[in-house]
């Protein structure tokens, strides 16, 4: 008989405790909390994601104001050394130069006909001088052009990440577009413009070696070993923060 008053005691509390539970379940009270506890989540949620993008844009706008600077300083002069290292016709200049002043000092007794030397033309290594010097300044300018473009979206994704709404709705639209940042790799992307212009920094120091090198060995030779040096320093670099994400030597293209 215990045992049956027990159970029963049991059942009793039992379905009273589910009556009470279904009964807050639908309580305006519980609703409340829920609304407050979200309310707060999506609060935080702001105010930690401004941080975030706070960080974020001043990082990246940082490292994209600098190359179009470099880049147009560095365009600057590897235009001017494609112009100089051009053939000139100066030698054809001088002849007919020097032939117009016989005629002039000797009237009829000049020689009639005065051979012109053969305009002068691209040799091996100047050719290869040339393209490297014409892709060195082809990657700056690019470089630059991709500087704009980072400038253009960073400016929208700082316009447009939150859009209009509720708090959550601002929120969840502000959560898919840094998730898309991820997607669709705009760090590798933003990273590579400064690639580019180390990249044509180096070709650069290929092009005036090989450009030096038919002219005058010794200044050449100078050149080369500082080009190497810089490589070789470039590649300790990458291969270090490769290895250790702790490297103070990070490169864009350890990030890429």
């Amino acid at each position: 008989m215990e045992d049956e008053n027990q159970t029963k005691i049991l059942n009793s509390l039992l379905q009273k405790q589910n009556e009470i539970l279904q009964v807050l379940k639908h309580s305006a009270l519980v609703e409340k909390a829920d609304k407050d506890v979200r309310l707060q989540f999506w609060e935080t949620y702001e105010f930690v994601a401004e941080e975030v993008d706070s960080e974020f844009l001043e990082r990246y706008n940082g490292d994209i104001d600098i190359i179009p600077t470099f880049a147009g300083l560095f365009s600057a002069v590897t235009t001017s050394f494609i112009i100089a290292s051009q053939p000139s016709p100066q030698d054809s200049t001088n002849a007919l130069l020097t032939q117009l002043i016989l005629l002039t000092a000797n009237g009829t007794s000049a020689p009639q006909s005065f051979a012109l030397p053969l305009q002068a033309g691209y040799s091996s290594s100047a050719v290869w001088a040339q393209s490297l010097a014409y892709a060195s300044l082809l990657l700056s300018l690019l470089a630059a052009f991709g500087a704009i473009l980072g400038k253009q979206w960073l400016g929208y994704y700082k316009s447009n990440r939150y859009g209009h709404g509720s708090l959550e709705e601002r929120g969840r639209r502000r959560q898919q577009k840094m998730e898309a940042l991820r997607t669709w790799y705009f760090d590798a992307v933003v990273q590579s413009f400064p690639a580019l212009l180390q990249v044509s920094l180096f070709l650069f120091g290929a092009s005036l070696s090989i450009n030096m090198w038919s002219q005058q060995q010794t200044i050449a030779r100078v050149i080369v070993c500082i080009t190497a040096f810089g490589v070789m320093l470039y590649g300790f670099s990458v291969f270090a923060s490769l290895m250790s994400s702790d490297c103070p030597f990070q490169t864009p293209v350890a990030v890429l």
